[in-house]
């Protein structure tokens, strides 16, 4: 049956009564305490799981490896053997994966047995063949071995009923593999969360067409739609809607009814043609966020028709970092996967900056060297410092005064996917 969630209510985005600039780390803690899971769960077959968000904990049906066997090709015996020189007399047949021996072999005896093969009774230690001389009745070699050597015991790596992955995990291919080893062939997975991206603006053209004076290129289109399927999400592009309220309504109305979540950018703040935060507005379901970081400006949130929404600023710098900290770990819960903070490396400076009080800021880096280097320019309108980055530096609320050589916080590109 699929399962699905409640709706979010109206107010999930509100800020505390008296609340004006909003640090960093309280705005983010707002998101995690006022968001919940919003999509339902569905059984899929294991090839159908990859990338997908596991629903519930799932156990092993069986051990992994089921039975005793060998992991070497040798010969084997019951028991150890102590220092010195053995000879032992050779059972007729042999032991092979997926070709059990059938028998037992006595005591004082051996046999021949091939890696991953099922230790027929009776054998309890391998010797590798390579430190083995036969005539194919018997065998000599030299000891010490202890006993159990070059054998897997039954269920050393995953026992029968274990949890092998818990709710939440998104599923990879070693996940796969763990699944399949362990008896599943099919895994209870949420429901894909479809993102919308919506561009608004009279000035905007789509890349390729002709532009005339005032107008730009879309950026910001291309570039979340591409972030949200490498993040794993349904990315759904809603195209550009004009700096005209009718034309948002509709766009908004479509978008609701076809995605879980809504990204918009531009128009997300209080001016004349600030349209999104204007809609919100009227639907009594618009927060304006005003967080303190840098690039950035307001960050609008609301809901429209039971849909939340993310209004982004349309500078595509600033637009990018509020997507991978505020938006990423908020569509992760949403999307059944918990909140997940980015993964952040202690690194040298390669650079020198003198930071003021009052915002934290995220500078466009990438690692040279084993140092984190920043873009020669903090302008939030220089989009080729997107591409030049690897990740960000992060700097905390306070004044710093980095010198080459001190420790700052990078995080990778990378460690915002899912």
């Amino acid at each position: 049956m699929t399962l699905t969630p409640p709706p979010l209510s109206n107010d999930c985005f509100a800020l505390p009564a008296g609340v004006d600039w909003t640090p960093v780390d309280d705005a983010l803690e707002l998101l995690r305490t006022r968001l919940t899971p919003v999509m339902g769960v569905e059984t899929v077959p294991l090839e159908a799981a990859l990338g997908r968000v596991l629903a519930q904990d799932v156990a092993a049906r069986r051990a992994n490896p089921p039975q005793p066997n060998t992991a070497v090709d040798g010969y084997g015996f019951a028991g150890g053997r102590p220092a010195g020189a053995h000879v032992l007399p050779l059972v007729e047949g042999r032991a092979a994966a997926g070709v059990p021996f059938d028998g037992a072999v006595p005591a004082g005896q051996a046999i021949r047995v091939l890696t991953g093969a099922a230790l027929p009774d009776g054998v309890d230690t391998v010797i590798l063949e390579e430190d083995v001389n036969t005539d194919g009745r018997q065998i000599a070699f030299n000891g010490p071995l202890k006993q159990g050597a070059n054998t897997r015991r039954a269920g050393e790596d995953v026992q029968a009923g274990a949890v092998i992955l818990t709710a939440g995990r998104v599923i990879t291919p070693a996940d796969l593999a763990l699944a399949a080893a362990t008896g599943l062939a099919e895994l209870p997975v949420r429901q894909p969360l479809r993102v919308g991206v919506l561009s608004t603006g009279d000035e905007l053209v789509e890349a390729g067409m002709p532009a005339g004076p005032g107008q730009v290129y879309d950026a910001n289109r291309p570039m979340l739609l591409a972030l949200l399927r490498q993040m794993g999400f349904q990315a759904l592009d809603l195209g550009r809607a004009a700096d005209d309220r009718g034309d948002l309504r509709a766009r908004l109305d479509d978008a609701a009814a076809r995605a879980d979540v809504i990204l918009t950018s531009g128009g997300a703040s209080a001016g004349d043609e600030d349209h999104v935060s204007a809609l919100l507005r009227e639907a009594g379901a618009m927060q304006e966020w005003r967080i303190a970081l840098k690039p950035g400006r307001p960050l609008a949130l609301g809901m429209w028709q039971g849909t939340p929404v993310f209004g982004l600023p349309g500078n595509p710098v600033a637009a990018l970092v509020c997507t991978l900290i505020f938006a990423r770990p908020a569509m992760g819960l949403m999307a059944g996967a918990g909140w997940q903070r980015p993964q952040g490396f202690e690194v040298p400076a390669g650079f020198e900056k003198c930071k003021k009080p009052g915002r934290r800021e995220y500078l466009r880096a990438r690692m040279r060297d084993g140092r984190a280097e920043v873009f020669a320019s903090e302008g939030s309108g220089r989009i080729s410092g997107l591409s030049w980055a690897e990740g960000l530096v992060e700097l905390p609320d306070g004044a710093v005064h980095v010198k080459p050589g001190d420790p700052v916080r990078f995080i990778p590109y990378g460690s915002f996917a899912m």
